[in-house]
Formats: C-alpha cells, structure tokens, sequence
C-alpha cells in the first residue's frame, strides 16, 4: 500500500532559498537554460539551476534510509529514474557492495560528471519511454525531482513504466499545500512542467495506477 514518506525533506529544507530573486531575475531566460539540463544546470551560475552541484557526502544518510525502510539485501537490484550525477546510487552501492545499480538521465553533463565507480552502470534514458527491462526486475525503482519535469500525458507513461518493472517504488517531486508555497514554487522551479498539489498529485498517483510509495518537497 502506498504511503506518504518523509525521507528526502530533511535534506530539502537544509537549503534557504530566495524566492524573489529568482523571478525577477530573467526568470524565463534562466529557464530555457536550464532546461538544456547541462553544464550551466548543474554546475554554472545559481540562476540556471545548482549553482556548481560539488558532492559533499549528504546523499549517505538518505541512502541508509532507503535500505532500512524497503528492507534491500546487499544483492537487491535498484534502478533510479533521472538519476543526475547519481550520488546517491554511489552511496547505495557503497552500502550494498554485491547490489545491481541502473541509473538514466536526460543529462550528458550529469551522467559524465557521476562518480567513475558507478559511471558505468548510467546512461542516457528518457523517463517517459518504456523501459528495457522485464516486469518485476527491479526491488527497487527511484526516482527524486524527475516526474514533476514532465507533461501530464508523459507522466502517465513515466509512472506505468515505473509500476511495471519495480516491486517497491518511491517518487519524491515538488508541490504545495497552500498559495504562499504555490507562489514560492513558481518563483523557484526552472524545469517544473507539472504544477499539482498534494491532493492532485496522490489522485493522479491512483489514476495511473502507481501502487508505491511517496514524498514531496515544498518550498515554505
């Protein structure tokens, strides 16, 4: 049965953010830049994204979580949809030496700038197409800050395409659950194509027949 989780917030709400700045800052300039999902995303200036994504060991108390709370065995298979720079299938696979790790993304600049232990098992995917792997592969199926980036009719296919090949399933995503944290959302978000709140998001969940679990982040 899906639940409402609390794994990725405490990591979110670490970072202040100054809304305002951002919208009045050639907002939709920055967005088509960001867009691009390369170099000036991740690692150029703040306006169009990261703001220079250097790893600092955060994703380690995230990935432990993950473990305690589906139960992954040290050979658990674990896929992760929009996986960036993939830090935190690294971590993973530090916790989970003998673990079969997939991860895709959109982005040449992330998957290229990934840790060289886990490069390998990365590559270039839409999240929207269907997936190269059988039904049930996978024990675990991820996905963080990827699914709000899609149209509604691509999200049907995302989250059908996740259900399929994953036992359990997690997917954390940006919303709101009132006008100030809409407002802020729309201020911040370069790359969101998706603005739902909570309850729109878990019917959506349950209209696409998604059975797993999941979190999302709010800009307060």
């Amino acid at each position: 049965m899906s639940q409402l989780c609390n794994i990725v917030t405490p990591l979110h709400q670490r970072t202040s953010r100054k809304y305002i700045d951002r919208m009045v800052d050639e907002k939709v300039q920055c967005m088509y830049k960001a867009k691009e999902y390369e170099f000036d995303y991740w690692d150029g200036d703040r306006r169009f994204g990261y703001g220079g994504y250097k790893y600092d060991g955060r994703w380690k108390e995230v990935a432990e979580r993950f473990i305690e709370r589906y139960q992954l065995k040290s050979d658990a298979k674990i896929l992760d949809i929009g996986c960036g720079k993939a830090h935190l299938l690294h971590e993973l696979k530090e916790l989970l030496p003998d673990a079969e790790v997939v991860g895709f993304d959109i982005s040449d600049h992330g998957i290229s700038d990934a840790p060289k232990e886990i490069r390998e098992n990365l590559f270039r995917y839409r999240a929207q197409d269907k997936y190269p792997w059988g039904d049930k592969h996978f024990d675990l199926v991820l996905s963080l800050g990827c699914f709000h980036n899609l149209r509604i009719f691509e999200l049907e296919s995302a989250v059908k395409e996740m259900e399929r090949v994953g036992k359990n399933k997690y997917i954390m995503l940006e919303s709101y659950r009132n006008e100030l944290e809409l407002f802020n959302l729309q201020c911040w978000a370069l790359t969101c194509e998706s603005f739902f709140d909570t309850a729109e998001w878990i019917w959506l969940y349950r209209h696409f027949g998604y059975t797993g679990d999941y979190e999302f982040i709010y800009f307060e």
